[in-house]
């Protein structure tokens, strides 16, 4: 999956000798290379000539069977245990690290990215080798445009989105209003039963649930607040699902918001505002265009509809206060940011559209389409339908 034709010019505009990575694969960069899946830290450095990895001996057997790699070295083929009884861990460490680098050159020059470990670039800039960060995120753009492969991995992560938030909305719905409460099957509907529900069908499909939200009422007017205790009538609640796929990696991420009972005026019209918004920055994507410019019309409509956005105000808590939408992939949020910042779309994007108004007294309200960019425009990969009546 990786983009090597891009990857290897970036190296060589830089006159890089290689990229390197030391972390585990929970690390996108990481998984991103090396194809690999470890727990534990361990070491990919990427050159034009290929990719080579430094992995301990326990971890030797799979990396061979499943990495990208064409030259994989175990620790002990420096003699690491015998550097630790003489050095310690962290100087034995670096010291195999660098012999490791150095065995095809003298001197190397490596780019790495940002969150690489202090204690691993200035242990090796100890021993001669040159490091530098990765300061533009190369490789984060390089991972933001999806080829087939990847994008039919997010395809398959949606579906099991889609699937799981029907029996969210089927709970919800189905659901019987007791003094203002949810109840189902004669007890109380919790966010917690709803979202180990969710859990349990993403499990199914090979998906780790990630945290979560489903918030109802005031806690919705949190965008982050994973919701807890009884789900509430006549208010919003707002389901929020971005799975992970256990092999591949990938994520995606849906929002829906729902109202079972009787919606006020104000969130009905809140929530036509939000469609709105989102209906019409959806319909601007293209590549070539900027986030910014997206963004920006999200916050024309709410503005005129009498809202505060973050770009009229600051340092408003309440209105829209967020972004309009993010990269998706190997990360839950990654590159592009659909902000006001000037980022322009390139077709293999893919990408959330998420406007939504938050007030403590009208709850919250969010609505999320995942969408790719395409050569001619845009595809929505979300099918799921969009109404506030649970």
């Amino acid at each position: 999956m990786v983009q090597y034709s891009e990857l290897d010019s970036f190296l060589q505009d830089g006159d890089y000798d290689g990229y390197l990575v030391d972390a585990s694969s929970e690390d996108a960069n990481q998984k991103y290379i090396s194809g690999f899946d470890a727990p534990d830290p361990f070491i990919t450095l990427y050159t034009t000539n290929g990719i080579r990895m430094l992995v301990s001996g326990l971890e030797y057997g799979r990396a061979c069977k499943q990495s990208r790699s064409g030259i994989i070295k175990r620790l002990s083929e420096y003699k690491f245990e015998e550097l630790v009884a003489e050095r310690g861990s962290i100087d034995a460490r670096m010291q195999v690290i660098a012999e490791f680098i150095l065995e095809e050159r003298e001197s190397s020059k490596l780019v790495v990215p940002g969150n690489f470990p202090l204690e691993t670039a200035d242990g090796l800039r100890l021993k001669g080798i040159e490091i530098e960060i990765d300061s533009s995120r190369e490789l984060s753009k390089i991972r933001s445009c999806k080829n087939e492969e990847e994008i039919e991995q997010i395809r398959r992560v949606q579906e099991a989105t889609e699937e799981a938030m029907h029996i969210a909305e089927k709970m919800i719905s189905e659901a019987n209003i007791r003094n203002g409460i949810l109840h189902k099957n004669g007890e109380i509907l919790t966010s917690e039963i709803v979202k180990s529900e969710i859990e349990l069908a993403l499990m199914k499909r090979g998906c780790d649930a990630g945290d979560t939200i489903v918030a109802s009422g005031g806690q919705g007017a949190d965008p982050h607040h994973s919701g807890e205790g009884p789900l509430i009538a006549n208010v919003p609640i707002i389901v929020d699902i971005f799975p992970q796929d256990k092999i591949s990696g990938y994520h995606a991420d849906m929002t829906r918001t729902w109202v079972k009972g009787t919606p006020s005026s104000e969130v009905l019209r809140r929530y036509a505002a939000t469609v709105k918004a989102m209906e019409t920055a959806i319909e601007m994507i293209r590549p070539g265009i900027t986030g910014n410019e997206i963004h920006n019309v999200v916050c024309d409509i709410y503005e005129e509809e009498g809202y505060e956005t973050l770009r009229s105000n600051p340092a408003t808590d309440t209105g829209f206060i967020h972004s309009t939408g993010h990269g998706v992939g190997l990360d839950i949020h990654e590159f592009p940011r659909i902000n006001s910042e000037h980022v322009v779309l390139q077709t293999g994007n893919v990408i959330t559209v998420e406007p939504g108004l938050y007030d403590p007294i009208e709850g919250g309200i969010r609505v999320e389409d995942l969408i790719l960019v395409t050569k001619s425009g845009y595809e929505n990969l979300t099918r799921y339908p969009k109404k506030i009546l649970a």
